[in-house]
């Protein structure tokens, strides 16, 4: 059974929008340098060993602190971000901002209980003690350290193959209380702070900022979300093998400003899958009363959708992602599906303005899921649907750059709108460069995270 969504009006003309990633990292890095700025206005002459070791276990505790404050603003989800420069993106910068951090923290405590042994003349261990029990905040702080180790080793993609996305899910989260435990003892002990009000306004502004950025975002606003439009299950079928359509209905949907190409994180309230959010994309565009996401059952989760039963209430978090009409420059476009990576792309080949192909690679006819449905989008809207599917016996046809210049005549010319597997979309990436595709024309997002 397939489900048609009424087909919109033709697409206005592109509106290009600049993305606000280089102007946000400016103001990052803008934020480090006063960092090591008050680390600098803050610090006299340093003298011997001791000093040396002390002051730079202080430029990295800061910088360490600086960094927790950004690493958790980055997942505030926070719609600028997360729509406007791609949540795969921000994900990326907030994984890599995890790892400056632990390195960080390693580096503040190994060389400040290191210059402080040397400067008292004790032993490491001695010091350490020493430090953790009598020094104002230590304890609280010394635990907090702890959880943001647990959390980072959590992280490390050899651990986090091992551990289910919900163990991962629920240690990061008690990154909250660790910048909680050690925040007191960064003005309690840190020079650059003591008798400075304007440095100690500033890093509870920063603190505090984020805070509010958190609770609005991750807490608030997907609760009114909830509240408002009261989403519930209305249907689901089978669109190809192991591949299922959710036909969810909710009230006035139209306000929440969703675009084909998006995604919501969805939690059905249901046994098994109540505790878990997961993101999937909307795989038609968003009518006033209903929302459609397509799904293929590759994990536990994911096969449990099949069997949801009509009027389940649905938790969603969103709308997230920036795989949308924004990101077109041109006014041709292509589509390149692989597997269910068609599904966001349906969305935009029904609504994208211009001239628009879309190519789907699949296994065989048998697993296209909504061929039916590009088929009649294709018609209605005068568009081409290509297909790349397996010989007979079995061998996978070659996208290569000539192949795709065969079937897609002036192809460097094209926006492309890429979704698919990390390997389909690995070797498709570098296929559109050989092309001659610009890179700022190759529209990519993964949840792959």
């Amino acid at each position: 059974m397939t489900t048609v969504y009424q087909q919109q009006a033709p697409p206005l003309p592109p509106v290009v929008r600049r993305s606000p990633a280089a102007p946000l990292l400016a103001l990052l890095w803008a934020g480090a340098a006063a960092v090591v700025a008050l680390w600098w206005q803050s610090t006299g002459s340093v003298v011997g060993t001791a000093g040396w070791l002390t002051g730079a276990g202080r430029i990295a505790g800061l910088l360490c602190g600086y960094s927790c404050a950004v690493l958790v603003g980055l997942m505030a989800r926070v719609p600028l971000l997360e729509r406007r420069i791609g949540s795969d993106r921000v994900a990326r910068w907030h994984a890599m901002a995890g790892r400056y951090t632990v390195c960080l923290l390693l580096a503040h405590i190994v060389l400040i209980l290191t210059g402080y042994a040397a400067q008292d003349r004790a032993s490491l261990v001695r010091e350490t003690v020493t430090v953790v029990l009598d020094y104002p905040e230590m304890l609280k702080a010394t635990i907090g350290t702890i959880i943001l180790f647990a959390v980072g080793i959590t992280s490390a993609r050899a651990v986090r193959r091992k551990v289910s996305h919900e163990f991962w899910y629920y240690v990061h989260l008690l990154t909250y209380a660790a910048l909680f435990l050690a925040f007191g003892h960064q003005l309690a002990l840190g020079a650059e702070f003591t008798g400075n009000s304007v440095a100690q306004a500033a890093w509870y502004a920063l603190y505090l900022g984020v805070a509010a950025l958190v609770v609005w975002f991750r807490l608030l606003t997907p609760v009114r979300l909830n509240l408002r439009h009261r989403l519930r299950v209305e249907s689901v079928h089978q669109e190809a093998p192991g591949v299922w359509s959710v036909v969810m209905r909710g009230w006035h949907l139209d306000e929440l400003g969703a675009e084909p190409g998006q995604f919501f994180r969805w939690r059905f309230l249901t046994d098994g899958l109540r505790w878990t959010s997961t993101p999937y994309s909307l795989s038609a565009p968003p009518r006033r009363t209903q929302l459609r996401i397509t799904v293929k059952a590759l994990g536990d989760h994911s096969t449990s959708v099949a069997l949801l039963r009509p009027g389940t209430r649905v938790w969603a978090e969103g709308p997230y992602g920036s795989l949308t009409a924004d990101r077109q420059t041109t006014g041709r476009s292509l589509l390149i599906a692989g597997g269910v990576g068609v599904t966001p792309l349906r969305a935009l080949f029904e609504t994208l303005p211009g001239e628009v192909t879309l190519l789907y690679r699949a296994r065989s006819a048998e697993d296209l899921a909504l061929g039916g449905e590009l088929e009649s989008i294709a018609r209605w809207r005068g568009a081409k649907v290509l297909y790349a599917l397996n010989g007979a016996d079995g061998s996978r046809p070659r996208l290569t750059p000539g192949a795709l210049h065969g079937a897609v005549p002036e192809l460097a010319d094209h926006d492309v709108y890429l979704c698919g597997p990390s390997g389909f979309a690995e070797d498709m990436y570098e296929a559109l460069r050989a092309a001659g595709v610009p890179d700022r024309r190759i529209h990519h997002e993964s949840f792959e995270l």
